[in-house]
């Protein structure tokens, strides 16, 4: 994951994506996200966005994952809503 501390990790999403389950497989536990108050807390002190905005947007990432979509994936989406702003 690319992350120099423990405390870099703002969300993360563990389970099987949808696109990727199997009717055939055996049974999986459900999927889950993490949201990490306390690097939450650190990046919103470090930056402008509210704290709001900086939940939704790892929540909203998080939930990207378990749709299918990659980092790359979800970058793009951000940045075509960026441009049209």
């Amino acid at each position: 994951m690319n992350a120099s501390s423990e405390f870099d990790l703002l969300g993360l999403f563990q389970g099987v994506g949808l696109p990727f389950r199997s009717e055939s497989a055996p049974v999986h536990m459900p999927n889950m996200i993490w949201l990490y108050r306390r690097p939450i807390l650190d990046y919103w002190a470090e930056h402008e966005d509210s704290l709001g905005e900086i939940v939704t947007h790892v929540l909203v990432h998080e939930i990207g994952h378990h749709f299918g979509m990659s980092d790359d994936d979800m970058e793009a989406i951000e940045a075509s809503v960026e441009d049209d702003a």
